[in-house]
């Protein structure tokens, strides 16, 4: 797999112990959740929208409506998209040195919108991406959905990634008091069935009840 590209954005200047290179990491944190934050520039200011996606090895694809602002203003428009998972807080003995264990990923690029097969094989890897095994049991979007849905693609080209792992960095603080790291994990739980369905939970999602996201 091989390293992530280097660009004046995905230079690490801060706490650069925590940056990672390798692609295979930036993969990882993307596998590990389904919900992006795209940040773009509209009618001059900043807006950062929260929004689904999915991706492949080589980009990302992000999922909105054609009347979504954001997505709309950003086909020729640079933009930036961050993926982040909090797995837990790092408690010191010093206020100073409290902090997050995380991962987290920022990727670059100008979203491309797509259209024809390439944009429904996106929605089928965004999809699967979010709910594996929907794509062949839903019905599929007919012309009308598939028109009033947009469908962009970022390239995973320039991205950074950073973790931080581990306990706090302040044993040698003589404040004795309790430290360590307070875990969070995000756990599926059972599905909920709608009133007005007849049919039984599908092994596909009812298996996903009890596992961990992330």
């Amino acid at each position: 797999m091989s390293d992530l590209s280097s660009t004046e954005r995905t230079r690490h200047r801060r706490l650069r112990e925590q940056g990672r290179t390798n692609r295979a990491e930036l993969f990882d944190v993307l596998e590990a959740g389904f919900v992006c934050h795209l940040g773009v520039i509209v009618d001059g200011a900043p807006m950062v929208v929260p929004t689904a996606y999915g991706f492949d090895s080589d980009n990302l694809y992000i999922h909105g409506s054609v009347a979504s602002r954001s997505l709309a203003a950003g086909g020729p428009t640079p933009v930036c998209v961050t993926v982040t998972h909090v797995d837990g807080l790092v408690l010191a003995r010093s206020v100073f040195e409290h902090g997050v264990n995380y991962r987290s990923a920022m990727i670059y690029g100008v979203p491309r919108p797509l259209e024809g097969e390439e944009k429904l094989e996106a929605l089928r890897i965004l999809t699967e991406h979010t709910a594996p095994g929907q794509w062949d049991y839903a019905r599929r979007p007919n012309r009308k959905e598939l028109a009033a849905t947009t469908i962009l693609a970022v390239s995973l080209e320039e991205a950074s990634v950073k973790v931080r792992q581990g306990p706090p960095d302040d044993a040698d603080d003589p404040h004795d008091v309790w430290a360590g790291v307070l875990p969070l994990a995000a756990t599926w739980q059972p599905p909920v069935t709608d009133p007005a369905a007849s049919h039984e939970v599908p092994d596909h999602v009812r298996l996903r009840a009890g596992t961990r996201l992330g």
